[in-house]
């Protein structure tokens, strides 16, 4: 994949061609393989999920990319959000330190949380429990996070299988979930590479802008180291398209260099940009309840059938 002729890539159409129907079609009819434009992406359309007879044993999944600003934060509250309209009881993670999740759901000050996180990875005498907060939207719970977190990450080199601090504390809850979505720093430090371990798979949200793409293949060796001497069972689940804006051509090609590069592991859901999804973070709503008939409040469902659709259905919430 070359990503270095953003020039060429923001002023020429891909193979000398414009891509078909961008806007009812983000991917076209066709995509780009490099020398022109070949070998059609069918549209595919997922179920609606089957309602589940009990709960658990929850997938654990991190969202994952180092690049802060590529709508992680964004995804998790709504994806979230859309998967537990389905039926099923789902566990946010606010994994960063800025507490971004924590207070785009519940509109809470994370100043003033007296347990996070934090306290849940260091203090042995906190658990699960005792950090987990109750959300206004049914099946959806949150363990927040605040600025304390940010020690941790220097705290934890001293302790013994510190890789696996998370996944000790998540495990008493697991059969109590169908999903756990885990919303990592923008970063590949100690916590991200605990987010990795304790999870089943990754989803990468990807900005559909040339810069997004550049740190990819640091994030994939990430991934793969973890894969090779933490945690055999992680996968990627997918690369998902965010803040696409079907309008511009740059958004289009580099939506195209991303399934290039990643084929069927993209989602074939793109979310748009849209404004009602800043507004609805500031109103501490998802987009599914803020403004449940908008095209982004739909664009998080359609992800969530085609994310539960393509889970493992032994167990993990499928």
């Amino acid at each position: 994949m070359n990503w270095e002729n953003d020039e060429a890539a923001s002023t020429a159409p891909v193979g000398g061609r414009e891509l078909a129907d961008p806007v009812t079609n983000p991917w076209g009819t066709t995509r780009n393989t490099g020398a022109d434009l070949h070998t059609t992406r069918p549209e595919l359309t997922y179920p609606e999920p089957e309602p589940v007879d009990g709960h658990g044993p929850a997938r654990i999944v991190a969202l994952c990319n180092q690049k802060g600003g590529v709508g992680k934060t964004t995804t998790t509250i709504n994806l979230g959000a859309a998967i537990a309209e389905y039926g099923r009881r789902v566990l946010l993670v606010d994994f960063d330190p800025q507490g971004a999740l924590s207070v785009g759901l519940g509109r809470l000050d994370p100043r003033e949380l007296d347990l996070t996180v934090y306290n849940l990875l260091m203090q042995r005498d906190v658990t699960v429990e005792d950090v987990l907060l109750k959300t206004d939207i049914d099946g959806l719970d949150l363990i927040p996070s605040n600025i304390d977190l940010s020690a941790a990450e220097v705290q934890l080199v001293g302790e013994v299988a510190r890789e696996q601090m998370l996944a000790r504390a998540l495990r008493p809850v697991i059969d109590d979930y169908d999903v756990v979505l885990i919303d990592c720093q923008p970063s590949l430090g100690l916590l991200t590479v605990n987010a990795l371990t304790a999870a089943d798979g990754v989803v990468v949200p990807l900005e559909c802008e040339f810069f997004a793409l550049r740190g990819v293949a640091l994030l994939m060796d990430t991934i793969q180291k973890v894969q090779e001497r933490l945690n055999e069972r992680l996968v990627i689940d997918g690369f998902l398209g965010t803040m696409y804006d079907p309008r511009t051509l740059h958004a289009r090609e580099v939506l195209s260099t991303i399934i290039d590069g990643f084929g069927d592991k993209v989602y074939g859901t793109v979310i748009n940009r849209t404004v009602r999804f800043p507004d609805a973070t500031v109103a501490g709503e998802p987009i599914t309840r803020f403004d449940s008939s908008s095209a982004g409040a739909n664009a998080y469902r359609e992800l969530a059938k085609e994310v539960l659709a393509r889970w493992p259905l032994s167990g993990h919430g499928a």
